[in-house]
């Protein structure tokens, strides 16, 4: 049968049609196969912390404990300075494809929100939690001369000296933790506020300063050295890293306020890597030398999925809200 030339045009246009479409679908397919899997290159992970500090020592480790499941290099790059969101800032302007991470303290991230001014971050949105680490809660310390053996019996000696009585801070879980504690126990002492937590030992060596509230890693060794003794914690539950020492809550004093280190990656990075991380970060908890290290650290191992660890931050940036508040700090730009 003889096609008139408009069916023949008809035709002619139905089979470059198909024939783009078929070019245009196995084009993409193509595309799609030659998508190397991930991880297919190095893997940079930032941290907020200087060379060789306390904080970039996790950092390190959990960095040289992925690089069995990434069978590739793992590169650790410093970029500390303006608590923490230099490193922040550089974190969630890379490409989210799980290449850059960001180990750091997700409770900072909280407190940055509202005690950086023109935040140019903005963790709720910005940030996706891929797998936690650990949690850690800041500690109640003195001098190990001073005769206070508890909560009950320094909070006796700091009334009975009012506003002489002081207290000395550095990181702002700190200066919250005090000033919770000054609130709750109707208390008159002043802050001294310094630059790091081992400025404080002289000055409460020598009686200038009652008492300090500072990280458990500073904490703890300094306890182990013999200069602090710790009181209390400010976690609601006692640590399994220190479970002799006990809380603020009990003795009268209620406050939760824990710190926790997690893994970090932009929040657009696909669902997929996402997980997949969390799958690493899982299987290196199980080994005992992680625990063994956390705990060394004044933290308790965490692991979390992705989703538990994202609302964990949604609830911190809100509750940092009510801290800030508390202890009157203000936002520095």
């Amino acid at each position: 049968m003889k096609m008139t030339a408009r069916k023949k045009a008809s035709y002619g246009l139905a089979l470059l049609s198909a024939s783009l479409a078929f070019g245009l679908s196995t084009g993409a397919a193509s595309a799609q196969a030659k998508e190397p899997p991930y991880p297919s290159k190095d893997i940079h992970i930032a941290s907020a912390f200087p060379p060789g500090s306390g904080a970039d020592v996790l950092v390190r480790f959990f960095a040289e404990r992925i690089r069995p499941f990434t069978e590739k290099a793992v590169l650790v790059e410093n970029k500390a300075g303006a608590g923490g969101n230099i490193a922040t800032e550089y974190v969630v302007r890379s490409k989210p494809d799980g290449y850059t991470m960001f180990i750091h303290a997700g409770n900072t991230l909280a407190s940055n929100y509202h005690l950086v001014k023109n935040n140019k971050v903005d963790a709720s949105k910005q940030i996706q939690i891929a797998a936690t680490i650990n949690k850690q809660a800041f500690m109640l310390v003195v001098d190990a001369s001073k005769p206070w053996k508890n909560i009950a019996e320094l909070t006796k000696h700091l009334k009975e000296r009012g506003d002489k009585a002081s207290y000395g801070t550095a990181a702002n879980s700190g200066v919250v933790m005090c000033a919770m504690y000054k609130e709750l126990a109707r208390l008159q002492s002043v802050e001294v506020n310094y630059k790091m937590a081992q400025d404080t030992l002289n000055d409460m060596a020598n009686g200038t300063v009652d008492f300090g509230c500072h990280d458990p890693v500073f904490a703890l060794s300094q306890a182990r050295e013999g200069r602090l003794r710790i009181l209390a914690v400010a976690s609601n539950d006692r640590l399994k890293a220190a479970p002799e020492i006990p809380t603020m809550s009990e003795a009268g004093y209620k406050m939760d306020l824990v710190g926790w280190f997690s893994v970090m990656v932009p929040s657009e990075t696909p669902r997929p890597i996402v997980d997949k991380i969390n799958g690493w970060f899982k299987t290196i908890h199980q080994n005992p030398e992680t625990a063994k290290f956390l705990t060394n650290f004044g933290g308790d191992p965490w692991v979390s999925t992705p989703d538990e660890g994202q609302a964990r931050l949604l609830k911190d940036i809100k509750d940092w809200e009510e801290y800030v508040r508390i202890a009157k700090l203000k936002p520095q730009s």
